[in-house]
């Protein structure tokens, strides 16, 4: 049976070798539930930076720039780190390029990997099944808080683990516990996610209906994919 694990933070990751691995990044508030929306809604692709000027640069080119640091939008970037960014008219057809604090760095320190999936609440059920029909082993990153652990996304690394419960072994304590943790909250995981210190911290910027929005499961069935240096649709 193939084998699932969870690295809690990208500060950890380098104890995790990722060469034959199937990755999922999930960085739930926001910016992998931004990119599952960008490509529900017709982006033609998504390129993520870490860096912020590498990130600006692709203006030049013709590309939305998107980008987020500290939870708020970069100044002069089309698109900040709302989902809702992402389902607006002018960015269908469009090629974006992404830079945000936590996500597309843990993206970034994937690249190793057989796979590059983006998962969120949003595509949970699409991307267990994507999961299941690949060979190999997988491993879920979540993208933290600057390096540290959040609730929000150690709860979907522990949700999308139960989906594959029947597919995939683990003999992780980390998963373990986080699994356990799940279960004590699952019944009301967006009151949970509402008072974690990731959403508090968002919530000073008056953006609850994203926090809500996040939290909603199987809203799309796209998996977002790395190919090359882009994100597009499986």
């Amino acid at each position: 049976m193939k084998n699932i694990d969870i690295c809690l933070s990208p500060e950890l990751i380098h104890l995790y070798d990722l060469a034959d691995k199937n990755v999922v990044i999930v960085d739930i508030l926001r910016a992998t539930s931004c990119m599952v929306s960008g490509l529900a809604h017709g982006v033609t692709s998504i390129t993520p930076f870490a860096e912020l000027e590498a990130c600006r640069a692709m203006k030049a080119q013709g590309y939305l720039i998107a980008g987020e640091r500290g939870g708020e939008k970069v100044d002069g970037f089309d698109l900040g780190n709302s989902p809702f960014d992402y389902m607006d008219e002018k960015v269908k057809g469009q090629k974006i390029a992404v830079t945000t604090t936590n996500g597309t760095r843990a993206i970034d320190l994937s690249r190793s990997a057989v796979n590059v999936v983006i998962g969120a609440f949003l595509n949970i059920s699409a991307v267990a099944d994507y999961l299941k029909k690949q060979p190999g082993n997988a491993i879920i990153f979540c993208a933290g808080w600057k390096g540290m652990v959040n609730l929000e996304d150690s709860l979907f690394a522990a949700a999308l683990y139960e989906k594959l419960q029947n597919d995939f072994h683990s003999d992780s304590d980390t998963l373990s516990l986080t699994h356990a943790a799940y279960q004590s909250m699952k019944h009301d995981l967006g009151g949970f996610v509402k008072n974690s210190s990731h959403a508090k911290r968002l919530g000073k910027l008056d953006i609850h209906k994203d926090i809500a929005f996040c939290m909603k499961e199987d809203e799309y069935a796209v998996v977002p994919i790395l190919k090359g240096s882009e994100l597009v649709s499986y």
